[in-house]
């Protein structure tokens, strides 16, 4: 990524010694197969050399005990004088960087056609057009049951595509690095305050500006299954909102519990009873998909 690219530039220009510890690096992690180790490089590198390699996110962590190189060619291109700084970031930084903490263009377009899509709360004919579109589809699903096993069925299909997308799109591994070493740097920054080390405290402060865009692209990988989950949702809740507008006394009501008897479009503990009743839904069953797949989605430790 062009932000590796810059890492190595300045560890190589504050200390000549680090372009050696890279060299060696990168030797050892191809004649690996992409992977080293510190028992690999400790008759070459200090642990003080591996450390600052690790910190600055050039080493990230790999499958096993070992690490990988981050962009090697990029690397290797920094290291030999030909990595094309004057004119831009080269290709596989661009890649890199792009898997790492950017968008595709299809998620770009699907936050945009999400966003659109909320003005159907508010504006009529939006709501109209999605809400008698759907009812092509879902319209005979409303004539065979009643409205209460309607929206439980609703609510287990997006609650299986939201589990499904999120397990798919979010990288939890890399997440946790991202976790893992902002709190290495916190743990080294309250260290450094107590013994009193103002360079140390000057230098980890710089680290940490550096591990801000770090964040920001955790925040972006968080958020993106988020555009597709609500570009399948928001039509879905269009359609039941279009329904409880048009159709109320066709639909009846629904017994709930504290509540008793109530209208769908009436309220229910603040939300009108057809959300709440959405709500319970879809979050029960979703507790209970993530069981049983096994799915995680909070970020793994490095």
């Amino acid at each position: 990524m062009a932000r590796v690219a810059q890492k190595v530039r300045d560890l190589t220009s504050e200390d000549p010694g680090m372009r050696h510890a890279l060299e060696v690096v990168l030797d050892r992690s191809r004649s690996n197969g992409g992977s080293v180790e510190w028992g690999d490089v400790d008759d070459e590198l200090s642990s003080g050399q591996w450390g600052r390699l690790i910190e600055k996110g050039i080493l990230k962590s790999g499958d096993g005990d070992g690490f990988r190189v981050r962009d090697p060619d990029g690397v290797e291109q920094v290291l030999d004088g030909d990595d094309g700084s004057s004119t831009g970031p080269s290709t596989s930084a661009s890649t890199d960087d792009d898997e790492d903490t950017g968008w595709t263009t299809y998620d770009k377009l699907a936050g945009l056609a999400a966003l659109g899509l909320f003005a159907g709360y508010q504006v009529g004919p939006v709501r109209d057009l999605v809400g008698g579109t759907l009812d092509t589809v879902l319209g005979p699903l409303q004539e065979m049951l009643p409205f209460y096993a309607v929206i439980l069925l609703l609510a287990m299909v997006t609650g299986l595509y939201s589990t499904l997308l999120q397990a798919n799109l979010m990288d939890t591994d890399k997440m946790g690095e991202y976790q893992s070493r902002m709190q290495e740097i916190q743990d080294r920054y309250k260290d450094a305050k107590e013994r009193g080390d103002d360079d140390a405290v000057d230098r980890i402060n710089e680290e940490r500006m550096e591990a801000m865009g770090d964040q920001m692209g955790m925040m972006k990988m968080q958020f993106r299954p988020m555009v597709w989950i609500m570009l399948i949702t928001i039509p879905v809740f269009l359609w039941l909102y279009w329904e409880v507008l048009t159709q109320t006394a066709e639909l009846g009501s629904v017994t709930m519990p504290l509540i008793g008897q109530t209208a769908w479009p009436d309220g229910a503990f603040v939300f009108p009873a057809w959300i709440l009743w959405y709500f319970v839904c879809s979050m029960g069953f979703t507790q209970i998909l993530r069981k049983a797949l096994d799915i995680n989605t909070s970020p793994s430790p490095s």
